[in-house]
């Protein structure tokens, strides 16, 4: 047995078994548990040091309250189905910014393009949270958006504090996350293939629509879901823009954990997101397999 290979083999899935499985196996076992007034606030049903009969015990009484639970308030359900929407929307959005973008950096000359990278990824270099309050800044009833309005003799709008706040923080946090791919992708692709396309009778906006756009499909795949995955479980962006009407599950997520202190709904409700979640996860890497492919 060749154990330099089986151990690089092995490396992946034990940092999968410690970063993803074990922590999800924990929150697992929270939300199969009951609400109690204690530290930590819940009473486990599975105590594993009773060794395999009280598993068994456990899994022959399975305890799913907290998932009946979901069910039964309105609030779980909307606030799933109104991330998914404002993911979406985010996600079209982003692509329609984002592609144009890209094909500009890959279009543009050679010299130039390392400088454009460089200002895409230059957003990177500031704090998250920094660059959230930044649009605080600049969309509250007195920041510069208004000024800028007031200045040209129009009227202030309201945007903090409104959906459209969250739609411009998730699209212009995650746009990186957008065009790398799919100036990736628009980058390796041959220049010959339009000039072919043009000499058989194609305009550069046939061309761009028969050749370029196909071709780019695997980036734009990419794109959308490093785009979509995150901004589901979005919390900073509609805690911070966001208003009081905002619905999105990670916001419903830190609520129930550090304002009502129910983490067993809490784990819940997490437990189901990443369900959620893994339906685009297992796509994105079936794209990535055949990309490599």
């Amino acid at each position: 047995m060749d154990f330099r290979r089986v151990s690089l083999i092995a490396l992946p899935y034990a940092w999968l078994l410690l970063l993803f499985l074990v922590p999800f196996g924990i929150v697992l076992k929270i939300s199969l548990s009951d609400y109690a007034l204690s530290i930590p606030p819940y009473t486990p049903t599975l105590d594993i040091t009773g060794g395999w009969p009280a598993i068994r015990d456990f899994l022959g009484q399975l305890d799913v309250e907290n998932y009946v639970f979901l069910t039964e308030d309105d609030l779980y359900w909307k606030a799933y189905l109104s991330s998914l929407r404002i993911a979406l929307i985010s996600t079209f959005v982003t692509l329609l910014i984002g592609y144009p973008l890209a094909y500009a950096m890959a279009k543009a000359p050679r010299e130039w393009q390392p400088t454009l990278l460089m200002l895409v990824i230059l957003p990177f270099w500031t704090s998250f949270l920094i660059r959230v309050y930044a649009w605080i800044g600049i969309l509250s009833s007195q920041g510069y958006l208004n000024q800028t309005l007031a200045f040209l003799g129009l009227e202030p709008v309201t945007v903090l504090n409104t959906n459209v706040a969250v739609y411009i923080g998730i699209v212009y946090t995650y746009l990186p996350f957008m065009v790398l791919p799919i100036y990736a992708t628009l980058e390796k692709m041959e220049g010959d293939l339009i000039e072919a396309a043009q000499d058989l009778g194609c305009t550069p906006t046939e061309a761009f629509w028969r050749v370029t756009l196909p071709l780019s499909r695997p980036g734009i795949i990419a794109g959308c879901f490093l785009v979509f995955i995150p901004a589901v479980g979005e919390f900073v962006i509609p805690s911070l823009l966001g208003g009081s009407e905002t619905l999105m599950i990670g916001k419903v997520l830190w609520e129930e954990f550090f304002n009502n202190r129910d983490w067993p709904v809490a784990s819940a409700v997490a437990v189901v997101l990443l369900l959620i979640l893994v339906i685009p996860i297992v796509l994105f890497q079936k794209n990535q397999e055949k990309e490599q492919e």
